[in-house]
Order: C-alpha cells, then sequence, then structure tokens
C-alpha cells in the first residue's frame, strides 16, 4: 500500500469520525433541548397548582396562613373560588384591565400560568347581575383545565355546587349550565345587564345555548349569577363557560377533603421524570421520540462502520507485520 493511499485512508477516517461527533453532539443538544422543554412544562404546571395557595385558603380551618395576608402582598385579591369534586381552588384576583392577570399569578409575579380573575368591566365584589371569571385551560388539572369536563354529562351530574368567598363570608354556587360559545360572542360576554327585561332575555339566551343545564333549579333576574370561562380543545375560538346561581346558602362538600397524588414540586427530582414524562405535552414527547430515532440509527451505523473498517484493515495490518517480521 502506497503512502497516498494510506494517507487518504487516515484522511477518511478522521472525517467520518469528524461527522459522526457532529452528528452526536447535535443530536444531544437536541435531546437536551426537548428535555428542558418537557422539564419546563413541569414546572409550568407545578406552579399553576391549587396547592400552592392552601395555605391561604379561607374556607380551611388548617390553613397556615391568613388570605389577608395574601391581600397584603397583592391587594387585587379580592375573593376565593371553589368548585367541589374538582382542583378548582384558587383566590380570585381583579385588574383594572383583562390582559394583567393573563400571565400574573394571584401573588403579583410574572407566570404563564395566569390567575382566577374576574373581568374588569365588572363591579366589585360581584355586585352585577352577571360576573364573568376567566382563567386558562391548563394540563393536569390546573387552573380552569376542568372546566371542559362539565361538557361530559356524567361529569356535569356529579357535580352541582361550589363555594365563593367573599368580604369575610362564604356563599354558595349552584351551577345550572354549560355552555360552548365562540370568544367573540357578545351576547355572551356581557357584563353590564340591567333591568328585568334584559336579565331575563340573557338567562333565556343561556339555556337556550346550554349543552346541559338543571332545569329544576331556579335562576330569576333577581338573582346573581357568574361565568366561569375557559378556551376548548373543539374550536379555535371557542370557550367553554359553566355557569353558576350566587346563593346565601352553602352546600357541604360532598367529595371531602381529598389529598392529591401529587403534589406541586418547584423542582422536580430525576425520580419523578416518569411522572412528569406521563403528563407532558404532546409535542414535547414527539420531539424527544423523534430525536431518540437517529440517535438509534446513527449509534448502529457507528459500530457497524468500525467492524467494517476493522475487517479492511485486518489483511492490511497483517500484511504490515508480515512484511516487518522479514
Amino acid at each position: 500500500m502506497t503512502t497516498a493511499t494510506k494517507m487518504g485512508q487516515r484522511i477518511i477516517r478522521i472525517a467520518n469520525r469528524l461527522i459522526s461527533t457532529m452528528v452526536l453532539v447535535a443530536i444531544l443538544l437536541l435531546l437536551a433541548f426537548g428535555s428542558y422543554a418537557l422539564w419546563d412544562s413541569g414546572q409550568v404546571h407545578n406552579a399553576a397548582s391549587h396547592r400552592n395557595y392552601e395555605r391561604y385558603n379561607p374556607t380551611l380551618e388548617n390553613n397556615t396562613a391568613s388570605f389577608a395576608e395574601l391581600q397584603a402582598i397583592n391587594p387585587d385579591v379580592f375573593a376565593w373560588l371553589t368548585i367541589f369534586g374538582t382542583n378548582i381552588d384558587y383566590p380570585v384576583v381583579q385588574g383594572q384591565d383583562n390582559l394583567r392577570y393573563v400571565n400574573t399569578n394571584a401573588n403579583g409575579q410574572h407566570s404563564l400560568s395566569g390567575a382566577i380573575f374576574l373581568d374588569a368591566n365588572n363591579g366589585p365584589g360581584f355586585s352585577d347581575f352577571s360576573s364573568i371569571l376567566y382563567g386558562h385551560h391548563m394540563e393536569r388539572q390546573a387552573m380552569f383545565g376542568e372546566i371542559g369536563l362539565f361538557a361530559g354529562e356524567d361529569y356535569f351530574n356529579a357535580r352541582r355546587y361550589g363555594m365563593l368567598y367573599e368580604n369575610g363570608r362564604e356563599y354558595g354556587l349552584t351551577f345550572f349550565a354549560f355552555v360552548h360559545a365562540d370568544a367573540y360572542d357578545t351576547a355572551v360576554f356581557r357584563t353590564k345587564i340591567e333591568g328585568p327585561a334584559d336579565q331575563q332575555a340573557y338567562l333565556d339566551l343561556l339555556r337556550q345555548l346550554a349543552i346541559h343545564t338543571r332545569e329544576e333549579i331556579s335562576v330569576t333576574p333577581g338573582d346573581r349569577i357568574v361565568l366561569l370561562s375557559t378556551c376548548s380543545d373543539s374550536s379555535t375560538n371557542g370557550r367553554d363557560i359553566l355557569i353558576g346561581k350566587i346563593t346565601y346558602e352553602t352546600q357541604s362538600n360532598p367529595f371531602g377533603i381529598e389529598e392529591e397524588a401529587d403534589h406541586a414540586n418547584p423542582i422536580p427530582s430525576i425520580d419523578l421524570l416518569p411522572g412528569q414524562w406521563s403528563q407532558a405535552v404532546l409535542w414535547v414527547k414527539m420531539i424527544l421520540i423523534v430525536l431518540l430515532i437517529p440517535l438509534i440509527v446513527w449509534l448502529v451505523m457507528l459500530i457497524c462502520i468500525n467492524r467494517k473498517c476493522s475487517a479492511v484493515e485486518a489483511p492490511f495490518q497483517a500484511k504490515k507485520e508480515d512484511d516487518d517480521h522479514a
């Protein structure tokens, strides 16, 4: 074998190793990005858990901090919302506009999960005939992520009651309708509905649009109602709305106080990763799976190339050894 041939083979081997290393680094970087996205997704959902506010809950006897302490942190906090049989158990805020708490939590800190907030056009303290509460539709049953489940008849029938805490007292919530509407439907998203005739027409509209309703629950213009609105999976601009009647009589929680299986963890540890994977959003899983396939293929090709190269070089190595001995 000539010196030029040996040099050419050496250059090819170096080039192959360089390309393989670059491909491996690129794949590892993409895997690192996918892993970070998975971790970050878990962080966002953990930050949205109602457990983060449980110590301020004015309706619990074992709270470790008072509701007034949360109000001192953020004066925009004015109420507490609980829906029995769900994880919806959050403080309620009202900002000067409806963008304030889209990416700000009840502590007044930046957060992608936002907060449960009352429409800025509503009067304070659920004083209007109709009040609208907004919250993000999130996975892992965080914020208003469970509102869409009320589209199921069994789910709707099993969960009739909730509670509002405002201005030092508790009010009952009796849910009488579930509506799917367009986000730009001004006939539904109204805050100033005045006069018995207009209020009755609005109630009739809600019952007409309702997917599920409880006809046995009487709601009149003399009552106050609250609309819990969140984004819907079923359409681009769709909104799922659970509608309840505010009552002076509170109902006991038929589900009792249940402990969540997964508590909020500020920094998920390695042993929590399987749970994080099972709860990760679909696009993150797809990224990781798609990246693992070329990595496995690359490793198999690398092993095959190395074995092939070794088989090809063996006769030349043996001949070189014979020449050396000669």
